[in-house]
């Protein structure tokens, strides 16, 4: 009976400490996006984040609101491994940063509410596995100029 006691309780510890590890890149990148979203920019929730293999396609919905000013950084645990594309509804393309040699941020003033579909995949020239984190800050306008 004792020696059951003994092993639950080592499997126990075992379980306490197994996710701290296993979550410690992710706390790393999550750390990394955080920090470029400096003030002015407020974090607006949850970071968008994906484990991603070859060519998978991450997809995220998010809505953008008329008199902000939006930011949107990609994290991987390499710099600029992130290619992402920001698309309306109808799927008509507004950002891309393949455009901006994969820059890992974009600023931009949204004039319109707009619903958006953002995807993100890996940089095939970087690397083939990998977590992609993105998040999106927000500036008012209104309370800044």
């Amino acid at each position: 009976m004792k020696k059951h006691s003994i092993i639950f309780l080592l499997l126990a510890i075992m379980a306490l400490f197994s996710p701290l590890k296993l979550n410690s890149q992710e706390d790393v990148l999550f750390n990394n996006c955080i920090n470029q979203l400096k003030s002015p920019f407020v974090a607006s929730g949850q970071p968008f984040r994906a484990f991603l293999t070859g060519s998978e396609v991450a997809e995220f919905h998010t809505t953008f609101f008329s008199g902000s000013m939006y930011r949107v950084v990609a994290c991987s645990h390499e710099d600029n491994n992130i290619l992402f594309s920001i698309y309306d509804k109808e799927r008509n393309l507004l950002f891309s940063n393949e455009q901006f040699e994969a820059a890992g941020s974009w600023d931009f003033k949204i004039e319109g509410s707009v619903e958006c579909i953002v995807e993100a995949r890996l940089n095939p020239e970087k690397s083939t596995s990998g977590i992609a984190m993105l998040m999106i800050g927000f500036k008012s306008l209104d309370a800044f100029n």
